[in-house]
């Protein structure tokens, strides 16, 4: 090609058509990597956010773990006397039968005893390894049984409780232990809501964002709510707001749900209350 061909504007325009398809496609492997980039950043987020909580989770089980080693050897080293205490008590009780004022004072010291033995068992229940027994159940019918347990709190207080969720619904898990949790659940929420209140249970199969394998099932009442201040320590072993509470009914819960993989969390919503969510 001569010179003058090689300047032509015919050839001219060739090369500018050529630089602009290398541009281009220059532009398009820039934007591909950019989204490249981008899918990979949210990737990397996502992985720091889930190793985020794992770790906690973790620290949460060895902190409970070394705990619950330490309360079973507690509760074992108290039973021991208080089988004495009431022993004792019982014969004595026997032998002021005839005085009354010294006999009430007798059966006080007896039912303080029957008392520590019962928080005796509940801490030395806590600290047993939890398994769930997985078998095939209706939730449906395990949130039937564990709300009619309730009736008698929530017929006492006038409390309105309505369950919301579909007539069947198949799931794996150990019917017993998650009939426990939400019995528990329903309890509490029955202590918080004031008379004349309500409570709703909910259950359905999991929606696409709700992170739950087999279903996701909430409780919500209408009482004042848990204090913000607090609201990250319910879950906590003997952490409790009630003069005669334990503090141990909601943690037991928390391990039932993670014996089942699952996932249990606490909010207050705008509308009122406080609601309990579990995911499994």
């Amino acid at each position: 090609m001569s010179a003058a061909s090689a300047n032509s504007p015919v050839a001219t325009a060739q090369r500018i058509e050529e630089l602009g398809r290398i541009i281009m496609a220059y532009s398009e492997v820039t934007d591909r990597l950019q989204i490249s980039h981008d899918q990979l950043q949210q990737t990397v987020e996502s992985l720091r956010t889930e190793l985020g909580e794992k770790n906690k989770l973790l620290e949460r089980r060895n902190r409970l773990a070394a705990l619950g080693e330490m309360a079973a050897g507690m509760a074992h080293e108290i039973r021991n006397p208080l089988g004495g205490i009431q022993l004792y008590a019982s014969l004595l009780a026997k032998d002021v039968a005839d005085k009354s004022d010294s006999l009430q004072l007798v059966l006080k010291i007896a039912a303080g005893v029957k008392r520590l033995e019962s928080l005796v068992s509940q801490v030395l229940h806590f600290t047993r390894e939890i398994t769930a027994n997985t078998s095939e159940a209706d939730l449906a019918e395990v949130v039937a049984e564990a709300v009619e347990l309730s009736q008698n709190a929530i017929l006492a207080r006038q409390i309105t409780c309505t369950v919301d969720g579909p007539a069947s619904l198949p799931v794996t898990i150990d019917a017993t232990l998650i009939s426990q949790s939400l019995l528990n659940l329903v309890l509490n929420a029955a202590d918080a809501t004031p008379t004349g209140g309500t409570i709703a249970v909910t259950f359905g199969a999991p929606t696409s964002d709700s992170g739950a394998r087999q279903f996701h099932l909430v409780v919500r009442d209408s009482g004042p709510g848990i204090p913000p201040a607090i609201l990250d320590k319910v879950f906590n072993p003997f952490f409790t707001t009630k003069d005669n509470g334990t503090g141990l009914g909601l943690a037991i819960v928390h391990r039932i749900v993670e014996a089942h993989e699952g996932t249990i969390s606490v909010t207050n919503p705008p509308e009122g209350g406080a609601r309990f969510e579990i995911r499994i």
